[in-house]
Formats: structure tokens, sequence, C-alpha cells
């Protein structure tokens, strides 16, 4: 019986997506359950295509994986539908808990005219507004189970999930977004995400008990990224042409938000936030993406001894300074350019 929590340690952007395909595709967990909003997308390969979801969960690249979305989950109608389409997911595949909230016609508009984008960054998904609306208890909040389209999908996501658990089956709770943006713990507020976004936080969406979670799994970068714009600090903030350069990669290299398509500000590595994330959540083990980013000569590499021996002594230093085994780490961008150490070499992908 497990059940593993992926969450964010610095952020967003770190990665959460590709290790919970890696997980479902590669180490047999075939239950997995979204947190959150559309407000953050989670990049997948499908075919060596990059995929972005914003609801669904990246479980979805086992075909034999069943899908949830959380009752803590914030719904884009227009959006999950899309993906469900996208998917040809059937209720046998996906269930929606019937708590999850809809985010209604105009409340992007309303983030909008509170100047939301221009204060703090935000994406203006109305995903904060919904929130909102559903700590006031508003007699307008929408729930799944009020919205026609969404009939045959709706359960009770802790109910599917203890049973899921009790057939012995391997289960990946996917977080979102990443601890820096926590509205309760960052020390940025008011530039932050309109949610807690640690692991506690994921299990409590979900509805289960902290105590039957064998695994919380802290995907971190090598290189932090935060959102265009006036999104809040950012620790040692450099440029990407300073990475190209460093690292010596032979072409252009940026990245973009996955919602908002904005050019991601990055920056050093920042241990203090890192430690920080550690220290509130725990992790059981952590992967480190990015390691391309510190030396190209990483990229494509089969194991762990193959990397340069300025990234080993960088993930050495990380492994004593956060007593936690860094088991997961990214060599590119792309699903398979993927390090498992408990597997030894490069995975390869189906």
């Amino acid at each position: 019986m497990t059940i593993t929590v992926v969450i964010g340690g610095q952020f967003g952007s770190e990665g959460k997506g590709k290790v919970t395909a890696h997980l479902c595709r590669n180490h047999n967990y075939n239950v997995a359950i979204r947190c959150g909003g559309p407000n953050s997308g989670h990049t997948i390969n499908i075919n060596n295509e990059p995929v972005v979801l914003r609801q669904i969960p990246a479980g979805v690249v086992n075909p034999s994986a069943r899908l949830y979305l959380a009752a803590g989950c914030l719904i884009d109608l227009e959006v999950l539908l899309e993906e469900i389409k996208l998917f040809k997911l059937f209720p046998d595949r996906l269930g929606i808990d019937r708590n999850a909230v809809i985010i209604d016609e105009g409340y992007d508009q309303e983030e909008i005219r509170n100047n939301l984008n221009n204060r703090i960054g935000s994406t203006c998904t109305g995903t904060g507004i919904a929130v909102a609306k559903r700590a006031l208890r508003t007699k307008d909040i929408k729930l799944a189970k009020d919205v026609p389209e969404l009939q045959q999908y709706l359960a009770c996501t802790h109910k599917k999930v203890m049973e899921h658990y009790s057939d012995n089956n391997k289960i990946v709770i996917e977080g979102t977004q990443g601890f820096g943006l926590s509205v309760y713990h960052s020390k940025y507020y008011p530039y932050t995400t309109s949610r807690d976004t640690t692991a506690a936080a994921f299990i409590s969406e979900v509805g289960i008990s902290p105590l039957i979670v064998s695994d919380i799994i802290m995907v971190i970068r090598t290189f932090p990224i935060r959102v265009g714009g006036n999104s809040g600090p950012l620790p040692n903030e450099i440029d990407w042409e300073t990475i190209r350069s460093e690292s010596n990669y032979p072409y252009k290299i940026q990245e973009f938000t996955s919602v908002t398509k904005r050019l991601r500000r990055v920056a050093r590595f920042d241990i203090d936030i890192v430690e920080k994330a550690v220290f509130i959540n725990r992790p059981t083990e952590i992967a480190l993406m990015g390691t391309d980013y510190l030396d190209y000569r990483n990229k494509g590499v089969e194991t762990f001894e193959d990397l340069s021996q300025e990234t080993k002594s960088f993930i050495y230093f990380l492994e004593e300074r956060l007593e936690t085994k860094i088991n997961f780490l990214g060599i590119g961008p792309m699903d398979e350019e993927l390090i498992d150490r408990k597997i030894v070499e490069v995975v390869k992908y189906r």
C-alpha cells in the first residue's frame, strides 16, 4: 500500500508533472489525484510532443491509471472538458469530486478588475476568486455536483482513494505550484498563490489521513523560476543568457509559463527557501531538475556516475545539507530525460 505526494519546493514549475508521469509510467502507480486549479499547468510528453495539463493528472500517461480531481480542486469547465476530449476520458477512468468548485464565468474578469495581474503577477484565471467565494460561502458558488456536463464523472474522491488503498494500489497525489508560493508559509506574501502548497494541504484537499501517506517527493530546480511581471521577489535573479553561457549550452534557452506564456524569470539556486520547504514538508526523497543547466555535458547521460564532477559535488552537498536523498535527476526538458537512481539508468519510456 503506497500513497506518494509530489510537491514543489520553490516557486512552481519545478517538474512535478514530469515526476508524476514517471511514477505512473515506470513505478506502476495506477491511481493519480490532481489538486489545485487551472492557474498552473503541468507539462508531460506524449509521442515526444509536450502537452500542458491544467486539470487532468499527469498520471494520464499510464493508460490503466484511474484519475481523480480532489475535493479541493478549482475547475475551469471549458479547460477540463477540452482535456477530457483530448484524452477520450470516460467515467471508468476519471472521477471528479462532487465538492470541487467551479470557476464560473466572469471570475477572471473580477481578478483583472482587482488588478491582481499588476499587483502580484496573478495569472487571472479566476482561481483566486473561486477560492474566496468558497470561503465566503456565497449563494452563487457552484460545485461540480451542480454541473450537468460532469454528472457522469462525479465521485467521492476520498472514499475512492481509500478503496484503492485497501486494494493495494499505488497512489500518487499531484500537488501544484511551489512551497515559496504558499499563502500561509511564503515569506513573500502577498506575492503568493491563493492557497497553501504544502504536502499537508494537498493531503487535506484529497481528504485522507496523513498517517497513511508513505512518501513525499519534493521537486526542486537547479535554477528556480518565477512567472514574469510583478510576481514578487526572486533572490539571486539572473538572465537566461547567463545560464546558457555558463553551462555551454550550444543554443539559446528560455522558458515560458505554461498558462500565460510569459517569459519566466530565473535565478541561481537559493538554499534558504529549499531548507524551509524541507523543514516544513519533511520529504522522504527529492527530485532535482535541470542538471543540464549546470553543465550541458549532463544532457542525455545515462547514469549518475556520468554526470560532471561539479554536478555530483553539488548533489552531494544538497543531500548532506538537506539530509534527504536525491533519487531523481532531470537531465533535460523531455520526460525521458530523467535519471532514476532507484532504477539506476535512464528510463526507457513506453
